[in-house]
């Protein structure tokens, strides 16, 4: 008898998850996202923001990367496409500011930079036009402040300083760039910049030994010194001090369906979320210790739909919500703390 009714129970769980499923399926708003049954058991630790942005029909191209200005409670997006806005520029509430174009040709990746005295927000573009294959900074209005690399000219030099296919880069608040170049192209490079642009270390070369990349695709640095890249090739995140550019170890067990994408601590230092681009996957991944690498640690995971595309992220240094850059759904969703795991960013 109670086997009886252990069946019936699960059958019946089960019919009203089809029901459930298909009257969701059915609505506009929740069309997209895929509804799946896990047995095991995570800590939930975020969910999704359904009312951010107020006005998603700004999204007209494909939408790369995302940037957080915490300091002002500003959302930068980029996206491709011909004859529309290349960068948007939205309220952490979801309300559309502006949009501008100027000299943005094929933006990849990007990053606020702000301060108390300058807003600002640069930009990696990996397009073959006049401002291709450079890295350049801009106000919050869209006006041109400083270009990396040699605009239209694809290339190997550090003197002058040349990129291909720039992915990504991360901006400390002392102003010292660290940069991941090489989105397919001809480097495979981590180059670390004095905040006057010098080269200060270097490791630049293809391979799958330590200290070598294939694909660095994103990059971030933590609170104890560690530089974090996304060797999506090799399906791996290297680390490395960001004082000497010693290669500190690597985690190598993780992603081996697929490369990380893109890489973000969150603001108590205690996850890194992680983006895995055609398995449509954030994961949440434990920090290891001060002076240890060791083995990640997957503590949650938040499963997009299929062909959602998660390219890049960013999470706000305030709030903690995470925002995710999707090219395959042509948008960006916000994800925004528990308040079980919100409370702790204060402690």
């Amino acid at each position: 008898v109670a086997r009886f009714w252990v069946c019936a129970a699960a059958a019946g769980f089960f019919l009203a998850f089809l029901v459930l499923q298909s009257h969701f399926c059915d609505s506009p708003v929740l069309r997209n996202f895929a509804f799946r049954i896990s047995w095991k058991t995570e800590r939930i630790l975020y969910r999704l923001d359904v009312d951010w942005p107020k006005q998603s029909e700004y999204f007209t191209g494909a939408t790369f990367c995302v940037g957080v200005d915490s300091l002002n409670g500003l959302v930068y997006i980029a996206q491709r496409g011909d004859n529309i806005p290349k960068v948007l520029v939205f309220t952490e509430d979801g309300y559309f500011l502006r949009s501008w174009n100027y000299t943005v040709d094929t933006p990849h990746g990007m990053f606020a930079a702000s301060t108390l005295l300058e807003q600002s927000i640069w930009i990696t573009d990996v397009g073959s036009g006049s401002y291709g294959h450079t890295i350049k900074k801009y106000n919050s209005f869209g006006d041109l402040v400083q270009i990396l690399g040699t605009p239209g000219k694809k290339g190997t030099g550090l003197n002058p300083l040349q990129f291909d296919s720039p992915a990504e880069l991360y901006v400390e608040d002392t102003g010292d760039i660290y940069i991941v170049d090489g989105d397919g192209g001809l480097n495979n490079r981590l180059i670390k910049l004095s905040q006057d642009f010098m080269i200060l270390w270097l490791h630049g070369e293809n391979g799958t030994g330590p200290a070598k990349f294939n694909i660095p695709h994103s990059i971030t640095v933590d609170s104890a010194g560690r530089v974090w890249v996304a060797d999506r090739g090799n399906k791996r995140i290297q680390v490395f001090d960001k004082d000497t550019g010693e290669w500190l170890g690597a985690w190598n067990s993780c992603f081996t369906e697929e490369g990380p994408s893109s890489v973000r601590f969150t603001p108590d230092g205690k996850y890194l979320i992680v983006a895995q681009l055609n398995l449509s996957r954030l994961s949440i991944v434990a920090a290891p210790p001060v002076g240890s690498i060791g083995d990640c640690s997957v503590i949650s995971t938040i499963q997009l739909a299929d062909q959602v595309l998660p390219h890049l992220l960013e999470v706000d240094r305030k709030t903690g919500a995470i925002y995710v850059a999707e090219i395959g759904a042509k948008q960006v969703q916000k994800y925004t703390p528990l308040n079980s795991y919100l409370s702790s960013f204060g402690s």
